[in-house]
């Protein structure tokens, strides 16, 4: 029997789930979009969108459970769109199914002159955060959204900046200024008013309190602001406020070359490394069809797993902080310290190594390197022994999380929820063992899971992750392959130095490579992985050029904030702090 991953990889024109689909829409299914990812793209009139969601949702086979992702691409100055319906705007709808694990995609084709969309928050709650966000960026309208404001730029901004036509350097612009009159202008926009998000000042019993949490406060990892609604000390509700470290990075996307954009991909998850640079160069060798060597697979698993553990080590010790157990912190900044001092002598650099490349890495491993990799292999498994008994059969700890900010499986879906919070609420699925990519079908490690889905229980699943990453570097050290660290692929960028150091030709090819990039060939793709905080993908349309022409990057964590006011009505303040800190983000990857 034909699996459900095969059905939706094969050629649409003969799949079981388009025919199915034809049979139900008919002549209201505008096109079906080929793209080198193999996702079904589909697409719709906007008066058939609900129905078109509704179905993938609740009729279809395979069907969707999670809204993964919504954004839009502004088309008027894009020239290669063959075997597409005309659309100035396009929003793009990506769909995830766990059952059949499979994706799918749903384009609605837009005129700038009339940029209105229904909203599918009644689908998916999760589609409340990125209609703001496609709003924000595009101008797109979503009739039915209860509070279509700006989200990650301040109330007073002029434009939407992933339109073509804004600026995306600051030396295209006025110089900034800021009058007395403009700062008090920009203060009073940024003030909460509760009778904009439809809460009520009393209760018949009562008088609320309205309080901000953040947006400088230790307890909110970041500039993050969580305005609550308090009877007393109980919360009635909370409405998260992000965005105050909004940087541009999908318009930085769109202005780099393909090769210099990497570094850039290291400060999303500034705490993930060379995690973020993986699913931006695999979704750039996926559309130039550039085979990555075995060994360099492999030293980037190495390095993720690497990165992983440092990333989970911070959230451990930061999360013990957050609940009042001060020592542990210390402890693991330590260990960290000692994995980025091997991370280091490999790469060059520590946090932010910038060192995969398109076509494998940066350099080969240095002499030594199986030493140094061994080290970590040696001190770090009795650490976490001597954690556990500090942190996690610590009776306070468990009382402080055991039991707070509860979620099913299926609001986890419904919330767009991925990662270690999915798998504590006692779903078992992992990227890495699901969709394998870089070789990750060869290793041999468990996915830790959990059944109760709350703050404990996330806690404790990232902590046994740990353990599964050092089994991976383990398994990484002992079965390292030979051969070349990069392709030979000419579209690999840079080619290997010692590909330029032959005559003048080879030394000007390189020089090309390096300052221009790869001219990658017409197309769009989506490439996810498992990150360090939930699944990270990044969604590139290339129009045949040397620069992306769209470059969406999906976080988990933006998707996992905004489950902050279901998970915390009712408890009180010091349980939204557990709450907050069981989550594990950076406003980095929230904001981009």
């Amino acid at each position: 029997m034909q699996s459900a991953e095969n059905i939706v990889r094969e050629s649409s024109n003969n799949s079981p789930f388009m025919s199915k689909i034809r049979e139900e829409f008919g002549d209201r299914l505008l096109a079906e979009q080929a793209t080198c990812d193999g996702i079904p793209t589909l697409w719709v009139e906007r008066q058939h969108l609900k129905d078109m969601l509704r179905y993938l949702k609740e009729k279809s086979a395979p069907h969707f459970e999670m809204l993964f992702d919504i954004t839009a691409i502004d088309e008027r100055l894009r020239v290669h769109r063959e075997g597409q319906p005309a659309s100035e705007f396009t929003v793009v709808y990506h769909l995830m199914s766990f059952s059949s694990n499979c994706d799918a995609r749903v384009k609605v084709p837009l005129q700038d002159a009339d940029l209105i969309l229904p909203s599918v928050i009644e689908l998916w709650p999760s589609a409340n955060w990125y209609e703001r966000e496609t709003w924000d960026m595009f101008g797109i309208r979503f009739d039915g959204h209860p509070h279509l404001y700006r989200i990650l730029l301040p109330p007073t901004w002029e434009g939407h900046p992933l339109r073509k036509e804004h600026p995306a350097r600051a030396t295209e612009m006025e110089p900034f200024s800021l009058s007395d009159e403009k700062g008090d202008y920009e203060q009073e926009a940024l003030k909460f008013n509760p009778d904009d998000w439809g809460m009520q000042r009393q209760s018949e019993s009562s008088e609320f309190m309205f309080l901000n949490m953040g947006p400088n406060h230790p307890s909110v990892h970041g500039a993050f602001r969580i305005a609550l609604q308090l009877d007393g000390e109980v919360i009635v509700d909370a409405v998260p406020d992000i965005g105050y470290h909004h940087r541009g990075a999908e318009k930085m996307g769109e202005r780099q070359t393909w090769h210099s954009f990497i570094p850039y991909t290291d400060r999303i998850d500034y705490l993930g490394g060379v995690v973020n640079n993986l699913p931006y160069v695999m979704a750039v060798e996926q559309m130039a069809g550039i085979e990555v060597p075995e060994r360099a697979k492999v030293i980037r698993v190495m390095l993720s797993e690497m990165f992983r553990i440092c990333s989970h080590l911070l959230f451990y010790g930061t999360f013990a902080q957050d609940v009042g157990q001060l020592s542990p912190i210390f402890y693991m900044f330590i260990e960290r310290e000692r994995i980025f001092n091997i991370i280091e002598s490999i790469c060059g650099a520590r946090m932010h190594p910038g060192w995969f490349r398109i076509g494998g890495v940066a350099q080969d491993l240095p002499n030594g390197w199986e030493k140094r990799v061994a080290d970590i292999l040696d001190f770090m498994p009795p650490r976490m022994d001597e954690y556990d008994k500090m942190v996690m059969n610590n009776g306070i700890l468990k009382r402080r999380t055991q039991g707070i900010g509860v979620y099913t499986k299926e609001e986890a879906f419904d919330w767009a929820l991925t990662g270690s919070g999915l798998r504590a609420a006692g779903f078992e699925w992992d990227y890495r063992k699901e969709r394998p990519y870089s070789g990750y079908e060869n290793f041999d490690f468990d996915v830790p899971i959990a059944i109760n889905g709350d703050v404990y229980d996330r806690c404790a699943v990232r902590v046994e992750e740990i353990r599964q990453s050092l089994r991976i570097i383990k398994q990484c050290l002992d079965n390292m392959p030979s051969g070349h660290y990069k392709s030979d692929h000419p579209l690999t960028t840079p080619p290997r130095k010692e590909r330029s150091q032959q005559d003048i030709e080879t030394l000007i090819n390189h020089f090309l490579s390096v300052s221009w990039g790869p001219v990658i060939p017409p197309n769009e793709v989506t490439v996810a992985i498992e990150a360090t905080k939930g699944v990270n993908s990044y969604y590139l349309v290339s129009d045949g050029s040397t620069t992306s022409y769209r470059t969406r990057i999906r976080t988990p964590t933006f998707a996992h904030l905004q489950m902050i006011p279901k998970m915390s009505r009712g408890f009180m303040m010091p349980d939204l702090v557990a709450i907050v800190a069981g989550i594990d983000f950076v406003m980095a990857d929230v904001d981009r």
